[in-house]
């Protein structure tokens, strides 16, 4: 057989989901190049091919399993001392292309990695590269950050100040009365943005991508606020919770309906100006204003901000596991306002019979958001929009109810996306082995509902031959004799025939 056919077998049987652990070890070999590094990250592994491919010697192989979001995060504990820096560097970056909802690290790989007093063997990364890789992937809980206040090590108790707003007032002042000096000094260092002369002092030197944040969430001198009436920046005051009384009236009829708007849902707005703004002449202003008794809280306030303020389109990660409580959720579950549903939508913990109800809303970007960001969302909405919001598949792909059946309707869908899942569906008769399409004719050579006799040709191919070297119907002799062939240059039998 060609050796052109090399690259799709191993990269089909690469992710062939009833290969077993000896055909996949067999991939961590370096002779099966790209393939080997594909699978070690991008799908989920038996525990005996993770152990192989966390104590192999080759880094780049631990490298691609260190990214690897499809297996326990645990597993992985070894590669937090590995004696590759980079390996630590992509254990800490987290899982690539940035996936809407990441699992955290488990605690002792936080640790570890926050801790360390080196950055491996090959001096590839510095300890502080990787700490901020890791404070950037989203893999830290905020739960762990408040642990991290009371830890026994200095080093965690300065990494703790990092979510300094995050704390409790007790955790703020025992951390300000730490008995370490380093951990004081950063300590007191983390209060400033609650310092108005400090951040007044500090602006000038902050550059004007990060302005508008400090603007938006810092005590501002009133020298401050009337300079950014002053020069036109009032939008972040709009949703500063530290912005004074006197400000929040003037930003209330501020001629910028936006901010009038902003300003309508503020949980300090008084009853005189949230009745003005249900009059405004401006109906977003009044959708706005209708939802502030909604808006009792700061945190409150914030789900509902980002309900807003994101499309329907919107790829944002899931809310953290904080904030408001549940029954405020389910109150915006079964409130008349779709922005509410919206919101109750977009929060993993919301129960069944809520998800349930949402899934059949009349509004659409509600059951979108149910969608995206509930792991109870039924199948036939996540192959609904699926089918109707390219922007969200990458991400519904990796929800574990997305269905595998029920696609042969749209084998003629005009969108190859969608066509090609409608190929993989085991229950299509024909799969489509001559669609024109590259991505659809791979997955319609991995429908297990082919013959065998059907599959062999496809293997010869090199338009499917990577698709049926991942069909799980392939026999487990075969994977061995075509593994044989491109890793070892063993004559490869022509046909399925086992001798």
């Amino acid at each position: 057989m060609s050796d052109s056919l090399h690259e799709p077998w191993l990269r089909g049987i690469a992710f062939n989901p009833a290969a077993p652990s000896d055909v996949l070890i067999r991939l961590v070999d370096p002779a099966a190049g790209e393939a080997g590094l594909l699978m070690c990250e991008g799908r989920d592994l038996p525990d005996a091919v993770i152990d192989a491919a966390l104590h192999h010697p080759a880094r780049e192989i631990r490298r691609a399993l260190a990214r690897n979001r499809h297996i326990d995060p645990a597993r992985l504990t070894p590669l937090a001392t590995d004696p590759s820096g980079i390996v630590r560097g992509w254990l800490a970056s987290g899982p690539r292309h940035y996936p809407r909802w990441v699992r955290p690290l488990p605690d002792d790989i936080l640790v570890t990695l926050l801790t360390a007093q080196d950055a491996g063997e090959d001096g590839t990364l510095t300890k502080d590269e990787i700490v901020a890789a890791l404070d950037s992937s989203r893999q830290i809980p905020l739960s762990f950050y408040r642990s991290m206040a009371g830890h026994e090590h200095p080093e965690l108790r300065v990494h703790a100040t990092w979510r300094w707003h995050s704390l409790t007032a007790a955790q703020q002042a025992a951390l300000l009365d730490d008995p370490d000096p380093s951990v004081r000094k950063v300590a007191q260092e983390s209060g400033w943005e609650l310092d108005p002369e400090t951040v007044e002092a500090k602006l000038p030197s902050i550059s004007v991508f990060s302005k508008p944040h400090v603007l938006g969430r810092c005590a501002l001198s009133p020298a401050l606020v009337e300079q950014c009436f002053a020069e036109g920046t009032v939008s972040p005051l709009a949703w500063n919770p530290h912005t004074p009384p006197d400000a929040v009236a003037r930003l209330a009829r501020h001629p910028d309906a936006r901010v009038r708007a902003a300003v309508a849902t503020r949980p300090d707005l008084g009853p005189d100006l949230a009745a003005e703004l249900r009059e405004d002449p401006d109906e977003d202003v009044r959708t706005h204003a209708r939802l502030h008794p909604f808006s009792r809280t700061w945190a409150e306030h914030g789900a509902i901000d980002r309900a807003i303020g994101h499309g329907p389109d919107c790829p944002c990660p899931d809310e953290p596991a904080t904030g408001p409580s549940p029954d405020w959720f389910a109150a915006c579950a079964v409130s008349e306002e779709p922005v509410l549903r919206r919101v109750a939508a977009r929060w993993p913990g919301l129960p069944a019979d809520l998800v349930g109800a949402l899934a059949q809303d009349d509004d659409e970007e509600v059951r979108i958001r149910l969608a995206c960001h509930h792991r109870l969302a039924p199948p036939h909405l996540l192959l609904d929009v699926f089918v109707t919001h390219p922007d969200h598949r990458p991400h519904l792909l990796t929800r574990p109810a997305f269905p595998h059946t029920g696609w042969t309707h749209l084998i003629g869908h005009p969108d190859p996306d969608v066509r090609a899942l409608a190929a993989a569906d085991p229950t299509l008769p024909e799969p489509p082995v001559e669609d024109p399409d590259d991505a659809v004719r791979r997955a319609a050579a991995a429908n297990p509902n082919l013959t065998p006799e059907t599959l062999e040709t496809l293997l010869t191919d090199p338009r499917t031959a990577e698709g049926a070297a991942a069909n799980p119907s392939l026999p487990l002799f075969r994977m061995h004799a075509l593994l044989d062939h491109c890793l070892n240059g063993v004559a490869t039998p022509p046909t399925a025939t086992r001798r």
